[in-house]
């Protein structure tokens, strides 16, 4: 179901809580409001979109597909750079520290489970992972 996004600095600024499998609509609802959006939407966080779950959705720019994570975390973070970043919940484009490479642990939903799976991303693909999870931690841009 395609959301409205939420704008609230207040609700923004809450940390997520754990996601479920049971948590699969609000995966769904990310990926139904990114693709109502123009082609510059390269991810959402699910307290974006109204809910209080640790769920994340991206398109890597590797493939350009959507990818969504439950409870993800930078386990590590090399090669840091300064750049400026705009966000839909937010006015006005922010100034901040990015790593270039990453390590993310994170779950998958796979046939009504989640998995665990960790992965390195790099680039512009690091870099919105890294704005999302921001997101699941309450903090914006």
């Amino acid at each position: 179901m395609i959301k409205e996004i939420v704008k609230d600095p207040e609700f923004l600024t809450k940390p997520a809580e754990p996601a479920t499998a049971e948590d699969a609509a609000v995966a769904q609802d990310l990926l139904d409001t990114m693709d109502s959006m123009d082609d510059d939407c390269a991810c959402l966080a699910a307290n974006q979109i109204g809910s209080t779950k640790a769920v994340i959705a991206y398109e890597a720019a590797e493939d350009n597909k959507r990818y969504v994570m439950y409870n993800p975390k930078v386990k590590q973070a090399m090669r840091p750079f300064k750049t400026s970043e705009a966000c839909y919940s937010v006015e006005k484009e922010t100034n901040l520290t990015r790593f270039a490479v990453i390590k993310v642990a994170y779950q998958e939903l796979v046939d009504g489970e989640l998995v665990p799976r960790t992965q390195q991303f790099q680039g512009w693909t690091a870099q919105i992972i890294q704005h999302a999870i921001d997101h699941c931690k309450g903090r914006l841009v």
